[in-house]
């Protein structure tokens, strides 16, 4: 791949912000004909949000990204795949979704966490029947006063949209001009059915909302909460069918395989360790200058106990930089006794026995 190929990337892996034109017109990069989706008419410009600020710190120097990170990245923006990355616990496979998201300004981060009772509907929506039973019946929900006979309060009370949530999933297959970003975290702590109920919604990019359908006559188009923070969504004839495939980053800590089928149509990136250097810029981007010549000593000794526990989460060794910028501890590499037993506190192994984990 030559120089102006590569610049044509749209993922640079740099954490900063790139410079973009109005939402409305941005351009994307054109995915493969069998990746292209149909859906309604566009949905306005996503709302955006400090979280990735807060994930990833105020960028202040450049970061070097690993060169399989920006390649695979880019492999699953353009060929509209999500993107299964795997690594051990504090390596940063959920900051990727967020340093995505900010550089290449497509908004706030949905988040979908998973656990052992994740099922595939709870990502895409949730109905409220039983609120909306109880809305129906005007002993529970009398008329206010000032409504006259309660003609138009019990009418809106009746509108099922009201009592239907858009999850994180079914919320980034909305119709918007750009990708959303959506990471799935922790996706081997699922179900064991998860991965294979989301074969079908990946490949066909819509998926349906049967309360909706069911009153689809009456009600051709039904306004519905997303996961966006007062966020509303129109819903037309109960199909919610995407335009831009989002940007899927599913999280796994390797604790179990996944079906053939599964990751035949995702990326797989696995995550190394953070080295020195990423270390450095990783305490560069939460605190700037405030460490010194602190710095490069609290990554020596986090990568001493680090190899001593088997490893070490790369949030611990933030934890160590807060606490002596706070004031409230002198750093010390010698014998005081204090520091040391606070280092200890905070840099444990990451498993219960205290042997540290090797996956």
């Amino acid at each position: 791949m030559n120089a102006q190929e590569t610049n044509a990337l749209p993922y640079k892996g740099t954490g900063r912000s790139l410079p973009t034109a109005p939402y409305e017109e941005r351009s994307w990069p054109e995915g493969p004909r069998w990746r292209s989706f149909n859906g309604g008419p566009p949905m306005p410009e996503p709302p955006d949000d400090d979280e990735a600020d807060r994930r990833l710190g105020p960028v202040t120097v450049p970061r070097q990204p690993p060169a399989e990170e920006v390649r695979l990245v880019n492999a699953a923006l353009l060929l509209r795949r999500p993107l299964l990355v795997t690594g051990r616990p504090g390596v940063g496979k959920s900051a990727l979704a967020f340093r995505i998201a900010r550089e290449l300004s497509l908004g706030r981060v949905l988040q979908w966490p998973v656990t052992s009772r994740t099922t595939l509907a709870s990502g895409l929506f949730e109905y409220d029947a039983i609120g909306r039973a109880q809305s129906r019946n005007p002993w529970l929900t009398p008329p206010r006063e000032g409504d006259g006979d309660g003609a138009a309060s019990d009418e809106a009370a009746r509108d099922i949209g009201d009592f239907i949530q858009l999850g994180p999933l079914g919320t980034a297959l909305l119709p918007y001009r750009l990708p959303r970003v959506l990471l799935i975290d922790e996706i081997d702590k699922g179900d064991a059915d998860l991965p294979n109920d989301l074969l079908t919604l990946f490949e066909d990019g819509w998926y349906a909302v049967p309360p909706l359908v069911r009153v689809r006559k009456q009600h051709p188009t039904v306004t519905v909460h997303t996961a966006d923070p007062g966020g509303f969504a129109r819903v037309e004839e109960g199909v919610v069918k995407a335009r831009a495939f989002p940007v899927v980053i599913m999280t796994s800590n390797g604790e179990r395989a996944f079906p053939e089928a599964f990751m035949r149509r995702c990326l797989r990136l696995d995550m190394a360790d953070l080295d020195a250097e990423g270390l450095a810029e990783l305490l560069s981007a939460h605190f700037s200058d405030r460490l010194g010549d602190m710095q490069g000593k609290l990554i020596r000794a986090f990568k001493s106990h680090s190899e001593e526990s088997s490893g070490l989460a790369a949030d611990m060794l933030l934890n160590a930089a807060h606490l002596v910028t706070s004031g409230a501890y002198t750093y010390s590499e010698g014998d005081d006794a204090e520091w040391q037993a606070v280092l200890s506190a905070i840099w444990h192994p990451l498993n219960a026995d205290g042997a540290g984990r090797s996956d």
